[in-house]
């Protein structure tokens, strides 16, 4: 039950794992490198909130420089610090980008009255408007015209019969090439 509950959460909002991973990293890895530190002689990492400063700093990769460990395990720390302070921010700009890639994406499938696109009107016409006057359009409005002529196309080849599907790894061509691309397999 409490798994499924935790499930659901982590579902309706995905920046909430990577957030208390970040959360551990600067808690576990301020209290470690103040332990190892606060004792060294010339240390400037003194007291804890130092160190959760330091901790704070290096996991955003700004590092500002006042504070900086001196002995080996404490630069060993903060390499491991660093490089999940690297992973969580791309989890983090992963995350958002595949919702806003999915948002767009359901903005242009296609409706149940025959229609493709956005606000009900016809996908094609809407791209050749845009062609149309493609010196004009701003580079939002430039990308947002080929991921709808991605959108478009895309939905036209499923509906076709020409599908190609490689018998071992299952991967779909919308033509017949010779080898599949996923596995090397001969398509016969």
């Amino acid at each position: 039950m409490r798994s499924d509950r935790l499930y659901r959460i982590l579902e309706k909002y995905p920046v909430v794992a990577p957030t208390i991973v970040a959360s551990f990293i600067i808690f576990f890895g301020g209290i470690a490198v103040y332990l190892v530190e606060h004792d060294h002689p010339g240390a400037n990492i003194t007291n804890l909130g130092d160190a959760f400063w330091w901790a704070i700093v290096t996991i955003t990769t700004v590092g500002y420089g006042e504070y900086f460990p001196l002995t080996f395990v404490g630069r060993v720390i903060g390499v491991l610090v660093m490089l999940s302070g690297i992973g969580t921010a791309v989890m983090i700009v992963t995350i958002i980008s595949e919702r806003r890639l999915k948002h767009l994406e359901a903005r242009l499938k296609p409706k149940t009255d025959g229609h493709l696109g956005l606000f009900g009107t016809d996908t094609k016409t809407d791209i050749k408007i845009k062609i149309d006057g493609i010196e004009k359009l701003s580079e939002e409005d430039f990308n947002n015209l080929i991921t709808m002529m991605k959108s478009l196309r895309l939905t036209l080849l499923e509906e076709s019969k020409n599908l190609f599907k490689c018998s071992r790894c299952s991967n779909i061509s919308y033509d017949k090439p010779k080898f599949c691309s996923n596995c090397g397999l001969e398509i016969t």
